[in-house]
């Protein structure tokens, strides 16, 4: 092991994005915890794969700077930036209930960090700890259920088997007497789908006319087959990112004639739904709380060392990773 990440003195080491592509690990200088401070000492995080690849290559659009700005972040878009939000970690130092407790925190990946004892969640007893780095995916999941109130028995599919559309499908799992099937190009991800109790389909063999459907794919095609899954009159629920790429849609067809709809929904903001009677906080509470669930596991897919992650993030944005939630250890090995 590195001599820097054996010993880290006052300090610790946080990873960088240096330029568009190419990131590096530097000295995290850690200030003294205040009385109502935590100092966390990272166990795991968390890569979210789609925003953190566009944010790596460098893609979030200018007029997106400040909305995309992440709880913690360092640094400005393009670059250089420290960015990312699913860490788990032990409070080391902090108030005495907090103290030797597992946390999550939307902070980027650093070994260990200082930061106000109301920014973390704590992990409960039975859900072990790897596993709550899913807790920011799973929260942008229960918002996306608050925005899109499934009903008894609705067909619903989810295209894109990626973590955030296949925490959506475990959610709607749970709805009694509901249909769900995930749709995805990978034909590998059916025993994905298998594994979180819901049905698959590749594209082209997708069943229409359903009640709901959600899109989390992230490309052009995944928003037209959604929007030619659904029945007449509903909506299609996008919780994807495009970033700066362009989406093309082909609206001349049954969009007008069938009045479809394209509904957004994102994690910074509280649903209107729940706006008002649930504050962030309790809805990351709910997320950690629902992670009892063993069925998540599934998702955890890949693992290196916080040290490689600079070599790990180049890899995730060529592709040459395929994994779900690729998910960095600290500490020794």
């Amino acid at each position: 092991m590195d001599d820097h990440l054996q010993d880290e003195g006052p300090g610790a080491q946080a990873f960088w994005l240096r330029s568009p592509g190419c990131g590096d690990i530097r000295p995290a200088p850690l200030p003294d915890p205040g009385p109502n401070d935590v100092l966390v000492r990272t166990m795991y995080s968390g890569i979210s794969r789609g925003t953190e690849t566009l944010v790596f290559r460098g893609a979030v659009p200018p007029d997106q700077y400040g909305a995309m700005r992440a709880p913690f972040q360092e640094g400005d878009f393009p670059s250089p930036v420290k960015y990312g939000y699913l860490s788990v970690g032990t409070v080391e130092k902090g108030p005495t209930e907090l103290r030797g407790r597992t946390v999550f925190c939307l902070y980027p990946h650093q070994t260990a960090y200082v930061v106000p004892a109301g920014a973390v969640a704590v992990v409960p007893e039975d859900v072990p700890p790897a596993r709550a780095v899913l807790a920011g995916t799973v929260e942008t999941a229960v918002n996306a259920m608050w925005d899109a109130a499934p009903l008894l028995g609705d067909r619903v599919t989810v295209v894109g088997a990626g973590m955030v559309g296949c925490c959506v499908a475990r959610l709607l799992s749970a709805f009694p007497a509901t249909q769900v099937t995930l749709v995805d190009v990978d034909a590998g991800r059916a025993e994905v789908a298998a594994a979180l109790g819901v049905d698959f389909a590749l594209p082209g063999d997708a069943a229409g006319d359903r009640d709901l459907v959600v899109h989390a794919s992230a490309t052009s095609a995944g928003l037209q087959k959604s929007l030619e899954l659904l029945a007449p009159e509903r909506a299609v629920i996008d919780l994807s990112w495009y970033g700066d790429e362009e989406v093309r849609l082909s609206l001349g067809g049954a969009f007008h004639s069938r009045r479809l709809g394209i509904r957004a929904s994102q994690v910074g903001t509280l649903s209107p739904a729940r706006a008002g009677r649930r504050t962030s906080a309790e809805r990351l509470e709910l997320a950690l709380n629902l992670l009892r669930d063993p069925a998540f596991d599934v998702l955890l897919t890949g693992q290196s060392h916080f040290r490689e992650l600079p070599d790990v993030m180049s890899r995730l944005a060529a592709g040459e990773l395929p994994t779900l939630c690729h998910t960095i250890t600290y500490g020794g090995e």
